[in-house]
């Protein structure tokens, strides 16, 4: 190997190394350093550990075959592997962007410091300990296929050893968050200490915990409309309900002035919740629903009502007093309430905050209230879905109980807004756009088919990649929503082949049009597509879910 090819050869292995460690991060983050979704990433991409146990292999050989012809040949053979790598992992323009946290830095150090011990491992093997590690390798000539192989054992281990860094890859990135764990561990601890120090330095703030397997984020902005018009009021902007997300909104965010925090509480695995109830101690709660939502993790119906009723748990471990609302509607809520003095909200009979008359337009709803004491009052609002008049019930509900009269919120469910990505309305020209990409669930997808439904006069589109995160279900729940997408779309544009392909067969067991059905692979595909057809009529299209790159 010349001395110019080896330079360059080394480059390209820094090079393949530093984008593939990026890349691995980078899904690793997406998984939220879960190792359950981060190896659910790996099984999906089985090409990219062809390609790096075909480098080991290759620089394996090269180790073995010393310096004659045929070591050149593998040389190169190694060399396209590294460029093919370098090609695999460029970066691309991803939906949610790498962010280099300190997490991610430290990380990288990690990176660092196993590949320089590796270094060390190889550069002892080579002049030192060669001669024991590579006994099995000692100096040796055999004829094959009329080539001369020379086995070189000090060199063929010390080569190993570099190369198993870049043939193991993506597992390396596993082994350095595991080997980090405690010391997240400990940063996370001070972080969160310290936000329990600013919360316990404001003995004032009333805190609203919000949680459920969908509508959690709605309700949140939906109720921190309301609370404003007679308190200041803090919440957790976005989708930050992770503990971390709460710890970082209470340290960067929450002031003196503040008098209530609404702190939206999410959940992926058994306990969650109590994780973030642990930190914050909520006063008060809202459970907005319960339903089939990130089964891979949790496993089981049982284990979500447990983990969402642990909100209830620790209001009524608080204070006897504490405020608990509860989405009346859903009947898994209903049926497995185990706390005293919850208010239900809703439209159905039972309900103590109810709504009736509920009329529905294309452009949003109204409705009457009526409260526990009687109270009535008439609203109208600009939300679609009769999903959120229960939403707003729920936060009508309980901005009513703390204080807000009928009046008030009133004029402020008219200034109410949708939660971004959640069946918001987006008007362009004669087409109406209803994005309600984010992340899906069976009981959400059917309520924004019911929302397409509705529009009568118009062209219905679904674009959707599909729902994830079901378990063992996810086929069974992907083909339900195709037989309901067969009743309320005129198309359907399916995103990428690997979970819609039980829609398409829903869909067309429902009698569905296969001429009116299109599956593509990209999502720019299915938007171009979406726009294309030709409809003669205004057009309505349901965007519903978007999946994050780690699921593409």
């Amino acid at each position: 190997m010349s001395t110019l090819f080896f330079f360059i050869y080394v480059a390209a292995y820094i090079a393949a190394t530093v984008m593939g460690l990026r890349h691995y991060t980078h899904m690793l983050q997406l998984s939220s350093y879960q190792f359950q979704g981060y190896f659910r990433y790996l099984r999906s991409k089985p090409q990219r550990y062809g390609l790096h146990v075909g480098f080991l292999c290759v620089t394996a050989l090269l180790g073995v075959l010393g310096s004659n012809r045929i070591s050149k040949i593998f040389g190169i053979l190694s060399f396209i592997f590294l460029i093919f790598l370098i090609f695999q992992y460029l970066p691309k323009k991803a939906k949610k962007k790498f962010v280099v946290t300190k997490r991610v830095q430290r990380l990288f150090i990690t990176y660092g410091i196993v590949f320089a011990a590796l270094m060390g491992i190889s550069t002892w093997c080579y002049f030192t300990g060669g001669q024991t590690l590579a006994g099995v390798f000692i100096a040796t000539k055999n004829s094959v296929s009329n080539f001369t192989i020379e086995t070189n054992g000090k060199k063929l281990a010390s080569m190993l050893i570099v190369a198993a860094f870049m043939g193991f890859l993506p597992l390396v990135t596993a082994l350095c968050n595991l080997i980090n764990k405690p010391v997240e561990k400990r940063v996370n601890d001070w972080f969160i200490h310290d936000a329990q120090r600013l919360l316990n330095e404001h003995p004032g703030l009333r805190i609203i915990g919000i949680t459920g397997s969908y509508g959690k984020t709605s309700v949140k902005y939906y109720l921190w409309t309301l609370l404003s018009e007679g308190y200041r009021v803090l919440m957790t902007p976005e989708s930050f309900n992770t503990p971390m997300g709460v710890v970082r909104t209470i340290r960067e965010q929450l002031t003196p002035m503040h008098e209530i925090f609404i702190c939206e509480m999410g959940a992926r695995h058994v306990h969650d919740i109590k994780e973030i109830t642990d930190i914050v101690h909520p006063d008060d709660g809202m459970l907005t629903s319960i339903g089939p939502q990130h089964l891979e993790t949790f496993h089981s119906m049982e284990n979500i009502i447990d983990t969402k009723l642990e909100l209830f748990d620790a209001v009524q471990e608080k204070s006897r007093t504490g405020l608990k609302f509860a989405n009346g509607d859903n009947e898994i809520i209903v049926s497995n309430i185990r706390h005293n003095n919850v208010v239900l909200y809703g439209c159905s009979e039972g309900c103590h905050y109810r709504a009736t008359d509920v009329k529905f337009t294309a452009d949003g709803a109204s409705f009457k209230v009526t409260a526990p004491d009687g109270d009535t009052a008439d609203f109208s609002m600009k939300l679609l879905g009769e999903h959120n008049v229960t939403n707003v019930v729920g936060a009508i509900a309980m901005a009513h109980t703390m204080g807000i009269p009928m009046s008030k919120l009133r004029m402020a469910v008219r200034r109410i807004t949708p939660a971004p990505h959640r069946q918001e309305l987006k008007k362009h020209g004669n087409i109406s756009i209803i994005d309600d990409a984010y992340n899906s669930n069976p009981m959400g997808a059917k309520r924004a088919l019911d929302t397409l439904s509705k529009f009568e006069d118009s062209v219905r589109i679904l674009v959707t990649p599909g729902m994830v995160e079901l378990g063992e279900k996810e086929a069974e729940y992907n083909k339900e929503f195709g037989r309901q997408a067969a009743k309320a779309a005129d198309y359907i544009i399916l995103v990428g082949s690997e979970h819609t392909r039980p829609i398409k067969e829903g869909a067309l067991e429902a009698g569905f049009s296969e001429d009116k059905l299109f599956v593509k692979e990209e999502l720019k595909e299915a938007t171009d597509l979406m726009y294309e057809i030709d409809a003669g009529k205004p057009k309505v299209i349901l965007l519903e879910n978007d999946l994050p790159d780690n699921y593409l």
